[in-house]
């Protein structure tokens, strides 16, 4: 060692030759202490420890806790409390010891998620529509939705004839024709049909009635005659008096946008600023989904970043114009605040939906970590965002919103540093090479975070939607820097020159940049194969590719690389996954079979809506109108029979005639009627099985029939409670040769629960 004139100590001084003779790091690192697995563990952990990463497991043991209650049945709240307790108790006595510590904390946290899923769903308890109503139903009209054949409505409703108090729904979904104009605030009277909500269409589908049971909805439907305003019983309270206001101020800012730009770009324009997406036509949206930019149109994660950096931009930017408040003033954290601020009143203007509330927790976050001078994107600051969401709405979990997001961000914060790795270069001397080497940064991080962003969601996608665009990575790289540059800057001043009535030509410059992004759509989703239908995923390789994603953004030390396990394995069940020969509807008004030549034949009268499910599930693009979908199918007024790939034959009966024969030939007899008790086939699904279990799924095996349903049997779920009382009274009612009345659902009424 040698020591330099302040008696520190130097480096060796080495001749360039010397050092070129030295070995150079390369960029391939091998740790053969790897091949001691009890060493490397170690030291992982201890590197884990040391970068205060356990912290983000407290976000993933709350979620394990919550993913348990909704496999609960009924549980009390005394039992996870009581284990909450004792978790707590252990880690306070433990706390010298790591291992234990670690363990205790996380069984507290799990047992904290347990405990506030239950008092969440006991907090918005309402009733639940039991039973198809045709009767008259008043209330206050809480939002309304335009579309493109009338109105949606949510309302809340103050009474329903014929339906008890205890038991009249707290609020309903109800469409309306486009002859009737409602806004929000109104009280309005009508006769209206009346629906529960349903269940999902197959084992593993979208649930709207455990999502409309959360957002206070107890029942689905449409008004069928003249609807007329009165005045209220009562006045509304606080809680709807400002509901009403805000959505009011939000469709009128919806018509002013769409009527300025106009045309298809108004629509999507007037849904990137307020969150309504009802004036967008259909075409438009699958344009947009083929291009794999769907997600601009909904009010989440990007534009609640970009809403609040053209905030503090613009804060920052004019108190940086006076030289004694740049110098004396705290700049950015007061910019940091006016843009926590103009947060907040965007989410609640553009409704405070669970992807918006979600967006503007993880922007408070990171803006309140400017405030406390510590880093605005870590780890840290996405588990304290997940804590919070997950406490607030346990349900959320569940959803594709939650998944994605944090999915997709997490990934970006861990993988896009890692793959724009520079080397250390000079600055560029001339204004060009600056300006040229910016624009290949810029490029660069857009084409790596989508790349990230696209991978990591890609198996939610899989599993919820049953699509993958594999073009998304053009369609953002080209219209996601106009939506930043100019669409969203754009909107921000469009709403603050509103009020004075200036608001025009902005709104005109969004539309142009608008309809260049779907000029782009247009143009990319006109490729062949931009969307691509795929099997639904099953639970298992969802759950084993989420495990992969945690386990490779969560560590910062080598235990990413046993990612590669989980990761494998969910793979190796995404090549392979779960398909169902046979879907019967839940009220057994038609169902799917799998003919001879592998696709799927429709029998009966299934809703639209539930038939494109059924095909998705499969990863059939064909949609529910397609005549092929018939072909397959030996059809008559008694009822349909299909031969099956493995030579069974499936009857599908809509006359009580046709038991006596298809009890006999068939292997499988499904029907919305009651079955005779001497019907000699192998599997019977008919009304009492159906009311009971909801919508069926059956897998033919060589030797064996493997059968799946919605519900076990008689579990206790309070937003299955329709599904409950229609299962008692199918144990109750004597045996008919027709189904039961309310069993009769509208195509339109089920087609408009769907996911928004």
């Amino acid at each position: 060692m040698t020591v330099d004139n302040k008696g520190e100590p130097g480096r060796i001084p080495r001749s360039p030759a010397r050092a070129m003779a030295l070995p150079r790091p390369s960029g391939l690192v091998l740790d053969w202490s790897a091949l001691d697995g009890r060493e490397w563990l170690r030291r992982c952990l201890a590197d884990e420890v040391a970068q205060r990463r356990l912290f983000p497991w407290l976000a993933v043991c709350f979620g394990l806790g919550v993913l348990l209650f909704f496999q609960a049945e009924a549980p009390s709240l005394w039992a996870p409390l009581g284990a909450f307790a004792l978790s707590a108790a252990a880690a306070v006595r433990l706390r010298e010891k790591l291992p234990a510590l670690v363990l205790s904390i996380g069984l507290a946290a799990a047992f904290a998620g347990f405990s506030a899923g239950i008092v969440r769903t006991r907090s918005v308890a309402a009733p639940v529509l039991t039973r198809m109503t045709i009767a008259p139903v008043s209330g206050f009209v809480e939002a309304v939705e335009d579309r493109d054949h009338g109105q949606r409505v949510l309302l809340r409703v103050v009474s329903l004839q014929g339906v008890p108090d205890t038991e009249r729904p707290q609020r309903v979904r109800v469409s309306v024709r486009r002859s009737v104009a409602l806004s929000a605030g109104q009280f309005v009277t009508g006769n209206a049909r009346l629906l529960p909500p349903p269940q999902p269409a197959r084992p593993g589908g979208y649930d709207f009635a455990r999502d409309a049971y959360y957002k206070g909805i107890g029942a689905v439907g449409s008004f069928t005659g003249r609807v007329g305003q009165a005045e209220p019983p009562t006045a509304p309270d606080w809680s709807l008096w400002l509901a009403a206001h805000v959505d009011a101020a939000r469709n009128t800012l919806t018509h002013r946008i769409a009527s300025v730009i106009g045309g298809p770009a108004g629509g999507v324009g007037a849904a990137l600023v307020t969150g309504k997406r009802g004036l967008i036509g259909t075409p438009t949206n699958d344009v947009l989904r083929a291009a794999g930019i769907y997600h601009i149109v909904s009010i989440s994660g990007l534009h609640m970043v970009l809403a609040a950096g053209t905030f503090f931009w613009i804060v920052r930017a004019l108190l940086a114009l006076g030289p004694g408040l740049a110098l004396l003033w705290p700049v950015k954290k007061i910019a940091a605040v006016a843009a926590m601020i103009g947060a907040t009143a965007y989410c609640v203007f553009s409704g405070s939906d669970v992807a918006t509330e979600r967006s503007l927790i993880m922007t408070l976050v990171m803006f309140g970590a400017v405030l406390a001078d510590r880093p605005a994107l870590s780890m840290r600051n996405l588990s304290i965002a997940a804590l919070i969401v997950l406490a607030r709405e346990p349900e959320a979990l569940l959803g594709p919103s939650f998944q994605m997001s944090f999915g997709a961000v997490a990934a970006m914060m861990t993988l896009v540093p890692l793959l724009q790795r520079e080397k250390a270069e000079s600055r560029p001397a001339t204004l060009i090479d600056r300006g040229l080497s910016w624009a290949g940064r810029s490029a660069l991080s857009l084409v790596t975070t989508t790349l990230v962003a696209t991978f990591a969601t890609a198996p939610f996608s899989a599993y919820h939607f049953q699509s993958l665009n594999p073009y998304g990575l053009i369609g953002n790289a080209l219209a996601l820097p106009l939506v930043s540059l100019v669409v969203m800057p754009a909107a921000v001043l469009g709403v603050l020159a509103y009020p004075f009535g200036l608001d025009g030509p902005v709104w005109a410059v969004m539309g142009f940049a608008v309809a260049q992004v779907l000029d782009v759509s247009a143009w990319v989703g006109a490729f062949s194969g931009s969307t691509l239908v795929v099997p639904a995923l099953g639970i298992g390789g969802l759950a084993l590719l989420s495990a992969g994603l945690l386990a490779l953004t969560i560590p910062a030390s080598n235990l990413r690389w046993l990612a590669l396990v989980p990761v494998g394995a969910g793979l190796a069940f995404a090549a392979t996954p779960p398909r169902y020969d046979i879907y019967v509807d839940r009220d057994g008004s038609g169902a799917a079979i799998r003919d001879p030549g592998g696709r799927l034949a429709l029998v009966g009268k299934p809703s639209g809506f539930v038939a494109e499910q059924w095909l998705r599930a499969d990863g059939d693009g064909r949609n529910a109108e397609d005549v092929s979908l018939k072909e397959a199918a030996r059809c008559d007024r008694l009822g349909c029979v299909v031969e099956t790939s493995a030579h069974r034959s499936v009857a599908f009966v809509q006359e009580a005639a046709a038991f006596e024969e298809d009890c006999r030939r068939a292997a499988i007899v499904l029907t919305r009627l009651d079955a005779p008790d001497h019907c000699g086939a192998a599997v019977v699904i008919d009304r009492r099985v159906l009311a009971e279990r909801g919508a069926t799924a059956i897998r033919l095996g060589t030797d064996a029939v493997e059968i799946h349903s919605v519900r076990k049997g008689r579990e206790v779920r309070p937003w299955a409670a329709a599904a409950e009382a229609r299962s008692s009274a199918a144990r109750e009612a004597p045996r008919t040769a027709r189904p039961a009345p309310e069993q009769e659902w509208a195509d339109e009424d089920i087609s408009s629960a769907g996911p928004d």
